[in-house]
């Protein structure tokens, strides 16, 4: 609270806030969150001088109602964030993805038992739903096959959200990794902002933390990436090529993820240099080169302090 005057707190101002007809939580939320004091006080003992509160045990209650009130309030507003709700729709799309998965080959399994040609996974699951039951044991199966497609279709329109969502969120990052990619790394980050604080290093190898503690436990080799395998750039790259495509795309997406965050312009020069860089990497298995030729990008190598997921 702003230190106006020596009884100030962010008790301060209930006359005025009753008379505006503003709700008393609601107003000492505002200043919980927005003030400032430059010196601590005995605010207690000042608030029952004040008539705020009848006591120092009435006073921690009204303290305690509005703090709960204001730290509701800075959650809802984060979670209602952009990438907070494209990490909700990436973790729903996995589910529906994986619980249709595992209803299909219990549908499969039922089915089977009762058709002759029903057939395995969701497109099995389809014919199934389509057949007319006869009797009770039937329409349940049927029932269950019609759950699975509809999980499915669910999975399906959740990825057709995140196509449209993704590149408005992040756009230099979902243009380079792609929508889905992107919308990954930013759960696995535990949003835009922190996936951007992280060195490139680290971005390297999210969604390998198994992998990585292993190796830090002396169990396993290093591992040279992580969910950015299923980009093309290093999918498609010659295995003995896939550490130099990794540590170039995780370079380039880490500034990707920077730009986004902090300005959220369209940066045309990080595509490009991308594409320069993984050009130059896929030229070696046509020279024979399997040496890295050190035209890299700074960010492209990590420290020992970016190994750490």
């Amino acid at each position: 609270m702003t230190d106006t005057d020596a009884d100030a707190g962010w008790f301060a101002g209930r006359a005025a806030d009753e008379a505006a007809g503003r709700d008393a939580v609601d107003a000492a939320r505002d200043r919980i969150a927005d003030g400032e004091a430059d010196e601590p006080r005995d605010w207690p003992a000042l608030a029952v001088d004040a008539g705020f509160a009848d006591s120092t045990d009435d006073y921690y209650d009204r303290l305690r109602e509005a703090t709960v009130a204001a730290t509701r309030a800075t959650v809802r507003e984060r979670e209602r964030a952009d990438d907070r709700q494209l990490i909700h729709a990436v973790r729903a799309m996995d589910d529906c993805e994986r619980t249709a998965n595992e209803l299909a080959e219990r549908a499969a399994e039922w089915a089977g038992s009762l058709f002759d040609d029903a057939e395995p996974g969701i497109e099995g699951a389809r014919a199934v739903a389509a057949r007319e039951p006869e009797g009770e044991l039937e329409r349940r199966a049927v029932s269950l096959a019609e759950r699975v497609v509809e999980l499915a279709a669910e999975r399906d329109a959740l990825a057709e959200a995140i196509d449209r969502v993704a590149p408005a969120v992040a756009p230099n990052l979902a243009e380079m990794a792609g929508p889905e990619l992107a919308a990954r790394l930013i759960a696995l980050a535990g949003g835009l902002e922190p996936l951007a604080k992280k060195p490139s290093g680290t971005v390297q190898v999210l969604g390998a933390e198994d992998a990585l503690f292993a190796h830090l436990s002396g169990r396993a080799p290093s591992p040279k990436h992580g969910i950015i395998y299923t980009h093309d750039y290093v999918r498609n790259t010659r295995p003995e090529d896939r550490g130099s495509a990794a540590r170039a795309l995780a370079g380039k997406l880490t500034l990707a993820a920077r730009v986004d965050h902090y300005s959220g312009e369209r940066r045309e020069t990080l595509h490009a240099e991308l594409r320069e860089r993984m050009a130059t990497i896929r030229a070696r298995a046509e020279t024979g080169n399997g040496e890295d030729d050190g035209a890299g990008d700074a960010d492209d190598a990590p420290d020992a302090s970016e190994g750490d997921a």
